[in-house]
């Protein structure tokens, strides 16, 4: 995966995934949910090489950071809770998709119980 058509569609066959542009015309942020939507990725759409800023947990960001020199802090983020991961082959596909759907597991469990329920997840 290295291009934001491929990153689009990853993210897109996630449940309640929802592309928006809350910041500027260039910085794409994927959500999950409706009302409250939480962000779970966010790439800027004119970047090259594509980078992608995916929630983590802090151990696993530290280790990915140790074993990635793709994989840095997360970009104008929390970076204990979030990486940026650049898309240019040094991180295996497999693994940059379990990051993608992990992202989104980590900001589904941190919603209430009811917006879970409203979600059907």
């Amino acid at each position: 995966m290295q291009s934001i058509t491929e990153l689009r569609a990853a993210c897109a066959a996630l449940p309640h995934s929802h592309e928006t542009f809350p910041f500027d015309p260039t910085t794409l942020v994927f959500k999950v949910g409706a009302a409250g939507a939480k962000m779970y990725a966010l790439t800027d759409v004119q970047a090259d090489p594509v980078t992608v800023s995916l929630k983590v947990t802090p151990e696993r960001g530290e280790e990915l950071r140790a074993a990635f020199p793709a994989v840095t802090p997360g970009y104008h983020l929390n970076k204990r809770h979030w990486i940026t991961v650049t898309l240019d082959g040094r991180v295996p596909e497999e693994l940059l998709r379990e990051l993608i759907v992990g992202s989104h597991a980590l900001v589904v469990r941190g919603m209430t119980r009811a917006q879970r329920a409203g979600l059907g997840l």
